[in-house]
């Protein structure tokens, strides 16, 4: 082995980023199958690499035994003694059968081993790099397309987009980049497998991470998110801290926060409401921009009856029912929309909860302006 090649795997280990123990390993492991199978041994042997000269040379390892049954193993104590009298039985004796060509040979047949090890070190580092960036955003650069996929460079590697996860008012051509929110990481005999989506609930999710700090150091929390990519999306979020409104943080100053995401998602409109751990109030929000009337709440089957004015039914209802579909998926409450004369029908509003707590906001209310007369 040359001085050459040593400094190649200097090269290697800076420009891959794999150990340079990782690299000796496999060219000792290449050398020991070419020496195997060029001179037709079948016995141990171990190879010496002298990193500083670049020198190599095969040991044949024999075992001390009594009596030997294969001398290609194997070596009888009378012979081991005449090498060094300390050899005892169970020792393991080194006898140097470094062939005169071997170096020649060994080039050859170790170059698609080490090759092949370089290549599968590549793979392991590149899997243990995406594994932890599973269920994140990465930014990428479309490289082709075909019926099935978009291929999308990572840098490293390319990842998959399938065609279900591709935004329906997208198109995509190359050289376009675009943010892709890493879904699955696969360990494959051809290398990592990279699944990525951009119509994944969590790619708003981490859009508005990057847009809003609050969310960033945690003041302000998404709770949850319903989407469907490229027409709507409804987040819920929440906060802590009474003096952070958490809906303003999202929406940010002009509108300039959230209307950064809705670019980035080619114009998906986005309802931003307030959660709330009381589902009346929280089935309300979410029915955002309907104004609401009352919420009518069945614990036991987890649903919810909503009783909205007549002129908001349509627009709580939505086009072809994706607001009501949206909040239900946001809330994970049914939800079933009245409108305020078929519910008076059904005598199912105003409910007598509902007048009594009407009626103590106008006793409340009666009694301030007493105060200030």
């Amino acid at each position: 082995m040359s001085s050459e090649l040593l400094d190649a795997l200097t090269v290697l280990e800076k420009e891959k980023g794999i150990s340079r123990d990782v690299l000796i390993e496999a060219i000792e492991a290449a050398l020991v199958s070419a020496y195997r199978r060029n001179f037709n041994q079948a016995q141990n042997v171990r190879i010496d690499l002298n990193l500083e000269t670049g020198s190599m040379r095969v040991f044949a390892r024999k075992e001390v035994v009594e009596e030997v049954f294969d001398p290609r193993l194997e070596i009888s104590l009378e012979d081991a003694q005449r090498i060094n009298p300390n050899y005892q039985i169970e020792d393991i004796v080194e006898m140097e059968v470094t062939p005169k060509d071997f170096g020649r040979i060994a080039a050859q047949t170790a170059k698609q081993v080490v090759t092949q090890r370089v290549r599968e070190a590549e793979r392991g580092i590149i899997y243990s790099e995406f594994i932890d960036r599973e269920e994140d955003i990465m930014t990428g650069i479309v490289q082709r397309l075909d019926s099935k996929f978009i291929y999308v460079s990572l840098g490293k590697i390319e990842a998959l987009l399938p065609v279900n996860e591709q935004m329906p008012n997208e198109r995509y051509k190359p050289h376009d980049r675009i943010k892709v929110f890493i879904t699955k990481v696969e360990k494959t005999t051809k290398g990592p497998q990279i699944f990525v989506s951009r119509t994944h609930p969590g790619l708003l999710k981490r859009l508005f991470e990057i847009e809003v700090p609050e969310i960033y150091d945690g003041t302000v929390e998404i709770k949850s998110v319903a989407r469907e990519a490229g027409d709507r999306s409804k987040i819920s979020v929440h906060s802590d801290n009474p003096e952070v409104d958490p809906v303003g943080s999202c929406v940010g100053p002009k509108g300039a926060r959230v209307q950064a995401v809705v670019n980035e998602l080619k114009g998906e409109k986005i309802d931003i409401v307030k959660w709330s751990d009381d589902p009346v109030v929280f089935v309300a929000n979410a029915l955002s921009p309907s104004k609401v009337l009352d919420v009518i709440v069945n614990e036991d089957e987890k649903a919810t009856t909503v009783v909205v004015p007549d002129y908001q039914l349509s627009l709580a209802i939505g086009k072809r029912g994706q607001n009501a579909r949206l909040a239900a998926k946001l809330t994970g409450w049914k939800i079933d929309i009245k409108s305020e004369t078929e519910a008076r029908e059904l005598e199912i509003y105003p409910r007598e909860e509902m007048i009594k707590l009407f009626d103590d906001q106008i006793d409340s209310n009666f009694e301030e302006e007493e105060k200030f007369d």
